[in-house]
């Protein structure tokens, strides 16, 4: 049960990452943004 409602979190986060950037450029720039974000967490 558990696994299936990770595995449903997991479909309906990613459709939303997707839907929210809609070319390339802007998902580069949501990565890039994510990146940074992992670097101030780290340090």
């Amino acid at each position: 049960m558990k696994k299936a409602l990770y595995s449903l979190m997991a479909v309906l986060l990613l459709g939303m990452a997707l839907s929210g950037c809609n070319t390339v450029k802007g998902a580069g720039e949501d990565i890039q943004a994510g990146g940074h974000a992992i670097s101030k967490a780290a340090s």
